[in-house]
């Protein structure tokens, strides 16, 4: 119970801390209106191998070009999106964000995907998922965009590092944040290290309207899983059975 009050008592105190900051930091005159604020917040951390990196920043890059992914983008009400990335690892260090880039045709997918393939891998060490989550929603907390739903998009291969710095958020103040802001945290578990890391992500890691995890076997199968992952958050309303068995509807969210 103390634990839990304490957890409680943080993510209260970091939710006042970035409220702050974002008033401090919020642009004058109107926003811009999109459909989905998204940022897609990949794993840098020590257990991810430079070609396995490489991997997922060309699956993501190959996703964003992809015809139906465009195809979904304009489809809604705004025919536009907002997205970023971001590179997480150690909980303790500052994750690396892209700027925001808006995404309305295939061109300005295809300047975004290029950001994607040549992002630098500046932040390694330990699995800081809850850390990610945090730096994600401090990131559209002060985005110049007016968005009709936000998800942070978090994939990786591994369980959360433990850390014994106190300033360090982790899983559950993060995810009380999340639910505090009506941010929808989705997961991609890459299970070729923790096989029943995709049972992790459903009870740990995602929250939010409609959350869910999508399973990928291995580093190749990140390339498909994203582009799915990414056509199911675009169109909430997508047939399981285009996804396979691949998507885990985690407890709380809607097909």
């Amino acid at each position: 119970m103390a634990g839990r009050l304490t957890r409680t008592l943080r993510a209260i105190a970091c939710c006042c801390a970035f409220t702050q900051n974002v008033q401090a930091a919020s642009p004058a005159g109107p926003l811009a209106a999109v459909d989905l604020e998204l940022v897609q917040a990949v794993d840098a951390s020590g257990s991810v191998e430079p070609s396995e990196w490489r991997l997922e920043l060309d699956g993501i890059a190959a996703a964003i070009r992809a015809p139906e992914v465009l195809t979904a983008i304009k489809a809604g009400r705004h025919g536009r999106i907002a997205i970023a990335l971001m590179a997480w690892a150690d909980a303790t260090r500052q994750q690396d964000t892209s700027d925001w880039f808006v995404i309305d045709d295939a061109a300005s997918a295809d300047v975004f995907a290029g950001i994607v393939e040549r992002f630098p891998r500046r932040v390694h060490g330990g699995t800081g998922i809850g850390s990610a989550i945090a730096e994600a929603i401090r990131t559209m907390r002060i985005a110049p965009f007016e968005a009709d739903r936000q998800i942070v998009d978090v994939s990786g291969d591994g369980s959360e590092t433990p850390v014994r710095e106190e300033a360090a958020i982790l899983l559950p103040s993060a995810i009380a944040m999340a639910d505090a802001f009506g941010v929808t945290v989705n997961g991609l578990a890459i299970t070729v290290q923790e096989h029943d890391l995709d049972r992790y992500y459903a009870a740990k890691v995602v929250t939010g309207p409609g959350h869910f995890v999508i399973k990928a076997n291995d580093y190749p199968d990140y390339r498909q899983a994203i582009r799915e992952k990414l056509l199911r958050e675009l169109a909430p309303d997508v047939s399981e059975r285009t996804l396979g068995n691949r998507v885990h509807l985690a407890s709380g969210s809607t097909p």
